[in-house]
């Protein structure tokens, strides 16, 4: 991901529905329950594990049985420590007593509870990058000491690659189109990290690469699943058993069965989190809603459709229908490279507001930039004795529509689509159109040039271009 490039905004819950769903979630809730727990007679070792002798008692006191539960237990526990619900009171003697913040899961603010979350996320996601117990075990070299070299493993590597496919888990997540709530197969997510793009069909060789990331996702996401980040469907374990063609062609059928992950909203919050914390431009629908108009219109223009409608309506609800419109439309002027495409989204947000903004609209009938989308509203809201436009308004506003479906879609086919059209219906277009007093005339006309499919049309297109920058002085 580019630190440049802004990536979709997101539709987060409430942080107050945040919170309650954080303090749900197993690993949190377990984590409190220990740090509740724990008394006068609790030791920890050096480390503020939990002593190996008093760990039975930690899963009774979950309700934990079963060959995990001391497992379990312990994770719970160092998640206590490493988010300050526990506190290590004295070392050498292995003392602790409930920490600061175990309080706040009671008695702070949802952002205080969600702090402590976001410490006990960045934990299981260091555990999730750690080799398995069993390759730790087989790695003991003779004198008790892990011999990491032999685990193939770089820590930094691994790290790296989980980011790396969280990272395109809420790409797809929030991106218009993408996935959004529903769940992503895992050889699909795999697959997002180790085939190249431009590569046509897989090799052999990156079919088994993408097959060992896929289990390599599966017990990652086993381990991030009790913390809330994910809803979590493994792979199922029959399918590592030998089975016979026939059963083999009905599990290709299945994608399910190869495992299914979906961000949950709180997964969806501590990983916006996390990006925004290393940099990356983030944005989530309503950030922009106490801001100006001027932050709406700009900050709105590289948000898809829905997103950007949605963030407008958020703005809006803040506001008298009136006074917005008048902000709005002041906001859209300008000559500058950005002014068409805001005062598009300045068409698109009045499209959202009744006729109490109409005064709004009859005060910029005369103004040279506003007054063309200012006949539009009034003419589609059945608004009476509206003044015709003037020819060199028609011009103007022809070229600033176009500048801003350049700036928001390049060239699309819907743009090509109007050129054609206007080539069409108006004969002599280019023969006026290069007239027109706007600073982004020598620029459209160009690009339709480039858009048109009649040679002779574009040729025109191009000499209108080189006269309306000459006349610019270009």
């Amino acid at each position: 991901m580019s630190e440049s490039s802004p990536l979709p905004p997101v539709r987060l819950t409430s942080e107050a529905e945040l919170a309650r769903d954080a303090l749900a979630t197993p690993l949190l809730s377990r984590a409190a329950r220990l740090a509740r727990w724990a008394g006068p007679d609790t030791r920890v070792g050096a480390g503020g594990e939990l002593v190996e002798e008093q760990l039975p008692g930690a899963a009774g006191a979950l309700g934990l049985t079963g060959d995990d539960a001391a497992a379990t237990a312990s994770e719970a526990w160092r998640v206590a420590v490493d988010t300050g619900l526990v506190e290590i009171v004295d070392e050498e003697e292995g003392t602790v007593a409930a920490g600061a913040d175990l309080a706040l899961l009671t008695s702070g603010a949802p952002q205080d509870v969600l702090g402590v979350w976001l410490t006990a996320l960045e934990t299981v996601l260091a555990d999730a990058s750690v080799p398995d117990l069993d390759d730790l075990v087989d790695a003991v070299d003779g004198g008790g000491e892990i011999d990491f070299s032999s685990l193939d493993w770089d820590p930094e590597a691994e790290a790296e690659f989980l980011d790396g496919v969280l990272g395109n888990l809420y790409l797809l997540t929030v991106s218009e189109g993408g996935a959004g709530e529903s769940p992503v197969p895992l050889p699909a997510l795999a697959a997002s990290m180790i085939v190249p793009d431009d590569m046509g069909e897989p090799t052999n060789d990156v079919l088994e690469q993408v097959s060992d990331a896929m289990m390599r996702l599966d017990d990652q996401f086993r381990l991030l699943e009790p913390v809330g980040l994910v809803d979590f469907q493994p792979v199922d374990e029959t399918l590592m058993a030998d089975t016979d063609e026939e059963s083999a062609a009905a599990d290709d059928a299945d994608v399910s069965r190869y495992g299914m992950v979906r961000l949950t909203p709180l997964g969806l919050y501590g990983l916006r989190a996390r990006l925004l914390e290393s940099g990356l431009t983030a944005p989530a629908v309503g950030d922009l809603a106490d801001k100006g108009a001027d932050a709406l219109l700009d900050g709105t223009a590289a948000f898809p459709p829905t997103a950007a409608r949605a963030e407008t309506e958020q703005w809006l609800a803040r506001r008298e229908p009136l006074a917005a419109a008048r902000e709005l439309l002041a906001a859209a002027r300008g000559g500058d490279a950005g002014a068409p495409l805001r005062r598009l989204h300045c068409q698109q947000a009045l499209s959202l507001v009744g006729l109490e903004a109409e005064p709004a609209l009859r005060e910029v009938l005369d103004d040279a930039e506003l007054g063309g989308l200012a006949r539009v509203w009034l003419s589609e809201h059945g608004a009476a004795d509206v003044p015709p436009p003037s020819e060199a308004m028609i011009f103007w506003l022809t070229i600033d529509t176009i500048a801003a479906q350049l700036a928001a879609e390049g060239n699309s086919a819907e743009l090509q689509g109007l050129v054609e059209g206007l080539a069409q219906q108006h004969g002599s277009f280019f023969a006026a159109a290069w007239r027109v007093d706007h600073p982004a005339t020598p620029d459209v006309l160009e690009a339709m040039g480039r858009l048109h499919p009649d040679k002779k049309v574009a040729k025109e297109a191009r000499k209108a271009a080189f006269k309306a920058r000459s006349q610019q002085g270009g």
